[in-house]
């Protein structure tokens, strides 16, 4: 795990240049475990962990001010200079605007300012501390130095609704430590904080200027490229060097078995449009894309492009062909990783300890078994369905904006989907109600639900679209929580309806996309650490601020359209001068996922149904041990249960474990009991109602 982390104190201390920190016990500096420091008191500021030297830059004005950027940025130190002036008058959006995925953080006299991202894939958080406030992109180093304890209510909401920002708050799973909310900064003015947004809010009252189709898939080509050419300007890294041969195993079965990735560029090649579109990108862009020559495959300039293959479970033959033929480039080298039943979902759950849960944990093995046998810097598709797709919700936009011939396209593709002539009827009303239906109304409709424990929806796809179509819904784990955890829950719904009389500030359809999106960035994010490769970056560029902007800006009538994921990448490559696509580019595929996760399940279901034999879910007053494996025991018979509500159960559980098997801490200057969670978690009743309150 790579973070950054300070603090801004109430009272200046004695400026320090070469170190920094409070005193901790016995007189000892408290300062994080191998750290970095950038700048020193009164407001010190470390890097911690394995940064590479171009990730981190910091750039002074004076003394008092400076600016920091960690991660990849295609500013120019001069841009840096110009930007933190600019940042000194209290404008944040220019320092968001940069190609590249990094945080930026900024020191204007006693002000420091923090800017997260718009997706959420780089969150900040923060925390009161001694008189002050202390902030890093990671919440486990805070709740180590604040000793915090489990926050019950978020835990619960996390399950309950977890793409409901009215149940999760600005809370994490460490008590009294928050997140910043994409899209915002982190302002601190000697240990005051504020939250600031640094995006325009557009008008409900108005509609939008109609967008022109073609300029809006121009920027996001233009974004795009400018995002992968970015990374390829970076300079290149070397893994350690490979220890030497083993019998039987060439240079690359050594490096996947020892956990060395490939010196040099590489990308997934998955035969879906996001994975194929940033490896030809990548592979096209002027330059040296792939591989050092000299190291690896001795390729020079070709692109190493990483297949999956998983012979469990079979249904991605189309899309392995797909695959085969994209890799026919010259300037691509095609590897195909296998997995059997040993690489399935649930079959492998040790790993390490993430900085907060996630669905991903149980298939964290499964990526790092591909993840292995790429390269230094590996291009990933992550994001693009959620940054290019139309929720479903995005038809009741279509209404406000009294653009109904726009519907007609996507209601037809469902009303051939489900065969039925009732489909428009039902989308179209369904659509309507939403248009109408006010966002405090939407929160007390879930609060009804959770209250009542009403969870059947319609199935099929048609069956999906409908139960999209509202303002929040329950979560796939929601049926097997305790009556109290949703009660709990049904409150924090409740005072989050009162407090949202004027709404939400967005249209339906695109705050349902944007919370969408911060789930699958935040799941991202857990999926990296527990999945990381040692000496490997990965890079989703469909993530970073300045694509996520140039889809946003995408018009509706082009979003909904079926295929326009697909369309509008098929598009952005014909602009790059990539035009010979194999024959079904784009088709989309999910049933392969959702086999490999019942074959999984299946095949692991008595290690499951052990892991929650005394589980900590249960002294949490979360869940019912006995309801749970019961689930597992069903799930795995085949009965048609939702597989990732059980995904949830079963990465919360491992991630409590976890943490509390933990030894040690973020920081030196502490006791070794000064750690997150130091009393562990006791079987209680009534354990969420301290968790829940109101911020």
């Amino acid at each position: 795990m790579r973070w950054l982390v300070g603090w801004s104190s109430t009272a200046a201390r004695a400026l320090g240049a070469e170190t920094a920190g409070a005193t901790g016990y016995d007189g000892e500096t408290l300062r994080p475990v191998g750290s970095h420091l950038l700048w020193g008191d009164p407001d010190p500021l470390w890097a911690v962990g394995d940064w590479r030297p171009d990730e981190v830059r910091v750039v002074h004005a004076d003394a008092q001010n400076r600016i920091a950027v960690l991660g990849i940025c295609g500013a120019s130190d001069e841009e840096l200079r110009r930007g933190l002036f600019t940042a000194r008058g209290g404008a944040l959006r220019h320092l968001t605007a940069w190609p590249g995925s990094y945080t930026a953080v900024v020191q204007a006299g006693r002000r420091i300012t923090v800017c997260g991202d718009l997706a959420g894939a780089r969150p900040v958080f923060h925390a009161p501390w001694d008189g002050g406030t202390a902030y890093a992109t990671a919440a486990l180093p805070l709740a180590d130095l604040t000793e915090a304890n489990l926050d019950f209510g978020h835990l619960a909401a996390l399950l309950a609704a977890p793409e409901v920002p009215a149940a999760l708050r600005d809370t994490t799973p460490y008590e009294g430590v928050r997140r910043v909310a994409p899209g915002h900064a982190l302002v601190l003015r000697a240990g005051a904080r504020e939250i600031a947004g640094y995006e325009p809010v557009a008008s409900l009252a108005v509609a939008a200027p109609p967008a022109d189709p073609d300029r809006a898939v121009d920027a996001v080509r233009d974004a795009l490229v400018e995002a992968v050419r970015v990374r390829l300007a970076a300079p290149r890294h070397v893994p350690g060097l490979d220890p030497g041969p083993v019998p039987g195993m060439g240079p690359a079965e050594r490096r996947a078995a020892r956990g060395m990735p490939v010196p040099g560029i590489g990308a997934d090649l998955s035969g879906g449009p996001a994975s194929g579109t940033l490896a030809l990108l990548a592979a096209g862009l002027p330059g040296r894309p792939g591989t050092l020559l000299g190291h690896g495959t001795g390729a020079g300039e070709r692109l190493l492009a990483v297949t999956f293959n998983d012979l469990a479970v079979g249904g991605r033959e189309a899309e392995l062909e797909r695959a085969g033929a994209l890799a026919a480039n010259p300037r691509l080298h095609h590897v195909v990783v296998t997995g059997a039943e040993d690489t399935l979902p649930y079959a492998d759950l040790d790993g390490p300890l993430t900085d907060e849960p996630g669905p991903s944990l149980v298939t964290a093995a499964r990526h790092r078994t591909r993840l292995a046998a790429g390269s230094a810097d590996h291009f990933t598709g992550h994001g693009a369905r959620q940054v290019l797709d139309a929720h479903p919700a995005r038809l009741a936009d279509l209404l406000l904006d009294r653009q109904r011939r726009h519907l007609v396209r996507p209601v037809a593709a469902l009303t051939r989907a489900d065969g039925s002539v009732l489909v428009p009827a039902r989308v179209y009303g369904a659509a309507r109600r939403l248009s109408r239906t006010p966002y405090r109304t939407g929160l007390e409709a879930l609060a009804e639900r959770l209250m009542r424990r009403r969870f059947d929806e319609p199935k099929g796809a048609v069956g999906a679209s409908l139960a999209a179509l509202t303002w929040a819904r329950p979560g796939p784990a929601a049926r097997w929580l305790t009556g109290e955890a949703l009660a709990e829950v049904s409150v924090l719904l409740q005072t989050g309806a009162d407090r949202a009389a004027g709404g939400p500030g967005q249209r339906p359809g695109e705050f349902r996309a944007r919370t969408v999106l911060a789930r699958h960035a935040a799941d991202l994010r857990v999926l990296e650490q527990a999945a990381e490769v040692r000496s490997q970056r990965l890079h989703a560029p469909f993530l970073d601020n300045q694509v996520v902007r140039a889809c946003r800006d995408l018009p509706e009538a082009l979003r909904v359209k079926p295929g326009a994921r697909a369309a509008v990448l098929r598009t952005v490559l014909e602009g790059a001068g990539v035009t010979d696509l194999p024959p079904g580019w784009g088709t989309p595929s999910h049933a392969s996922s959702a086999a490999a996760a019942r074959t999984g399940l299946r095949l692991a279901a008595d290690s499951l149904v052990d892991l929650f034999d005394t589980p900590l879910l249960a002294d949490a007053g979360l869940v019912e041990a006995r309801v749970v494996r019961k689930a597992l025991r069903e799930a795995a018979a085949g009965e048609p249960l939702p597989l990732d509500g059980l995904a949830d159960l079963v990465s919360l559980e491992l991630w409590l474990r976890r943490l509390l098997a933990r030894r040690g801490t973020c920081w030196t200057g502490t006791p070794a009991r000064a750690r997150a969670v130091p009393a562990g978690i006791a079987p209680q009743r009534g354990a969420l109602r301290a968790g829940a309150r109101p911020s």
